[in-house]
């Protein structure tokens, strides 16, 4: 990014991070080239339906509730949930 600012010179910049020049003309050169693809519309990814999943949660709550009030009834061998 200092290099795309150009408010060093490319010596100074190559002692200040210390790569040879050629290095960061190569950076900067990929970068500007390649920047569309990374700071570009990047498609996001489709939503995901949380209907079933709500579902399933739901439907496990049931479960665990009805087990716990079945180990109760048995004698109360469970600890309650």
């Amino acid at each position: 990014m200092a290099a795309l600012r150009e408010e060093q010179t490319l010596a100074d910049l190559a002692a200040q991070f210390e790569v040879h020049p050629n290095q960061i003309t190569d950076w900067k050169r990929q970068l500007l080239e390649h920047a569309a693809e990374v700071f570009g519309g990047a498609q996001r990814p489709a939503p995901v339906d949380l209907a079933p999943l709500h579902a399933k949660i739901g439907q496990q709550a049931l479960e665990l509730d009805f087990l716990a009030r079945a180990l109760s009834k048995a004698g109360g061998l469970g600890a309650k949930l």
